[in-house]
């Protein structure tokens, strides 16, 4: 059984499922849909598993995805990507890093479903338009065109200015430190006076159902005292996790210059089911 090809390659087709989806649960559901399908599937007229399985993958988080655009439409405040626990391994691929980050996801939110996989596809599993094509249903000239829109829009909205992997690390490292003192000065000297912060409730719990904008109002908003905040990372990244009176929230950070400019913070229960066990990402 371990020999399995969707046994072998689970890690990867979770990753493309997640990446199309923006949430662990239906990622799984995905791939228990094509298990199934792969069960019924004649192994010995499978030339390259791995790229059948990835098309099936692709083609069934799709579907979900269509299915799913309403009741986001309908979700109550901000909509925001659902949190994985990762290993700091996960930021030695650059590229898988920063492609499941959650600022990343969130761009890729304001994609359509098509766009959306073959950018995934293309752009951070590199898979050939031909094969593209074929899991979307589109001739690999119209695959090649979406790709260059998907990846102009992409680029639009992405943070401007990458930064290495020390200097995040240290902004959110002073960013935690200044939440768990509560200090007012503190928040508003390492945020950029534009600092954006989206909160995800869910209206399951206690979030602004709007962005905030400005560091004043932020910081006014985050400098409160008896939380306990840790460090952690979610998604290829330095992160936080924040526990104030039972509730949890997790806390992912854009930096830029040296600053934070936005603050990505789910604290919808049903989104942080995946904060105690690593999760498995491979490209």
């Amino acid at each position: 059984m371990t020999e399995d090809p969707f046994v072998v390659h689970r890690s990867l087709l979770f990753t493309v499922a997640y990446e199309m989806l923006g949430s662990s649960a239906d990622a799984e559901d995905v791939l228990q849909e094509s298990w199934l399908r792969w069960a019924d599937v004649d192994r010995a007229q499978v030339r390259d598993p791995r790229a059948y399985l990835v098309r099936t993958v692709t083609r069934q988080a799709l579907n979900r995805l269509r299915t799913l655009s309403r009741s986001r439409e309908e979700y109550v405040g901000e909509w925001l990507p659902e949190p994985l626990l990762t290993s700091p391994d996960v930021a030695e691929d650059i590229e898988l890093a920063e492609n499941v980050s959650i600022a990343m996801l969130t761009v890729l939110e304001t994609l359509g479903p098509t766009e959306r996989a073959v950018f995934v596809l293309r752009e951070v599993f590199e898979v050939p338009y031909g094969e593209i094509a074929e899991a979307v249903g589109k001739s690999a000239a119209a695959v090649r065109q979406i790709a260059r829109r998907a990846r102009e829009h992409v680029a639009a909205r992405r943070p401007r200015v990458p930064v290495s992997r020390s200097e995040q690390q240290a902004v959110v490292e002073r960013f935690l430190a200044a939440l768990r003192t509560g200090r007012l000065q503190e928040l508003l000297d390492v945020m950029a006076p534009d600092v954006v912060l989206i909160a995800d409730g869910g209206g399951l719990a206690d979030a602004a159902r709007a962005p905030i904008h400005g560091a004043a109002l932020v910081a006014s908003m985050l400098a409160l005292p008896g939380r306990a905040v840790s460090a952690v990372w979610l998604n290829g990244a330095p992160a936080g996790r924040i526990e104030i009176d039972g509730r949890v929230a997790a806390v992912s950070l854009v930096v830029e210059d040296g600053k934070v400019t936005r603050i990505h913070a789910i604290a919808n229960p049903r989104k942080l089911t995946r904060l105690d066990e690593p999760a498995e990402l491979a490209r």
